[in-house]
C-alpha cells in the first residue's frame, strides 16, 4: 500500500513542490554514468523526478510504484511518455535485463516486512542482468534521524502556483525497535482541507542489510556516504555477480 503522500491525488499533485530540493538524486546519476548503464529500472519511482533526469540522458527507464496517483503525475510529465511506467511493486516486474535498479529516498526503508524485504531483493536480482548493479540509500539508525521529526523543527508554508499556501510538518508517532512511525499533516489554505499521511520506515544498520544483500545473491562492492546528508546515511552500491561466477 502506497502512504497518502503518494497515493492520494491531491497531495501527489503537489508533491514535488513540497520537495523541490532532489539534491540527493545527484550521487546515483554519477553511479549511473560511471556504470555506463544502458537500462534502468527505478524502484519506487513516485512522481518519476530521477527516472526523468535519466530518460533526458538517452537512458532507457523503466519506472515502478505502487500509487498510481503518482504514475499519474510522472506521466503527465515533459518528456513521461520516453519512460515504461508499471503500477505495482517489485513482484510486477516484467522479465528485464537491467544495467542499473536503483532506490532512491526513502524506498528501500519503507519496505518494512522481512519477507517483502527479501522479495523486493530477489526480484531485483532476477531483474539484473549478470554483472549489474543495485544501488540504494538508508538512513544509519545509530544517528537516530527521528528524533528531529516534531512539527516544531519541520513546519513550514510553501506557496505553490495555481494551487496557494500549503501548510506541513511532521510528527512521530510511535518508536517500536527498527520501526518508526510518523504523520504527515498538510493544510491547503485555498478551501481549509486537512490531510494526513502515515508512513512507517525500518531502520537497518550496515551489517544487517550487507547479509540481506548476500542472502540474494548480491556482492556489496561499496558502501559511501551519502553527499546530501554526511554521516547519517549508508548508500549501498551492489552487483549481480556476471555470469559463471
Amino acid at each position: 500500500m502506497a502512504d497518502e503522500c503518494f497515493g492520494h491525488p491531491r497531495l501527489a499533485s503537489v508533491h514535488d513542490a513540497l520537495d523541490p530540493d532532489r539534491g540527493d538524486l545527484d550521487a546515483y546519476l554519477r553511479i549511473a554514468e560511471e556504470s555506463g548503464a544502458r537500462e534502468v529500472l527505478d524502484i519506487g519511482c513516485g512522481t518519476g523526478v530521477f527516472a526523468l533526469l535519466l530518460a533526458d540522458r538517452g537512458i532507457e527507464v523503466v519506472g515502478v510504484d505502487p500509487a498510481e496517483a503518482s504514475l499519474d503525475v510522472a506521466r503527465a510529465k515533459p518528456g513521461g511518455d520516453r519512460v515504461r511506467w508499471i503500477h505495482g511493486d517489485a513482484s510486477a516486474l516484467p522479465p528485464l535485463r537491467a544495467d542499473l535498479a536503483t532506490m532512491t529516498a526513502n524506498v528501500a526503508q519503507q519496505i518494512v516486512g522481512p519477507q517483502a524485504w527479501r522479495t523486493t531483493l530477489r526480484r531485483i536480482h532476477a531483474a539484473l542482468r549478470p554483472g549489474g548493479h543495485l544501488v540504494f540509500e538508508t538512513r544509519d539508525p545509530a544517528r537516530r534521524a527521528w528524533a528531529e521529526w516534531n512539527r516544531e523543527a519541520s513546519y513550514r508554508v510553501t506557496e505553490i502556483p495555481g494551487t496557494g499556501a500549503v501548510e506541513s510538518w511532521v510528527q512521530v508517532t510511535e518508536v517500536n525497535g527498527p520501526l518508526v512511525k510518523f504523520r504527515w499533516t498538510y493544510v491547503f489554505a485555498a478551501d481549509g482541507e486537512v490531510l494526513t499521511s502515515d508512513s512507517t520506515l525500518r531502520f537497518r544498520g550496515r551489517q544487517e542489510v550487507e547479509a540481506d544483500l548476500a542472502a540474494q545473491g548480491f556482492t556489496v562492492e561499496d558502501v559511501r556516504d551519502a553527499p546530501d546528508r554526511p554521516g547519517r546515511e549508508f548508500v549501498f552500491v551492489a552487483r549481480r555477480p556476471p555470469a559463471g561466477c
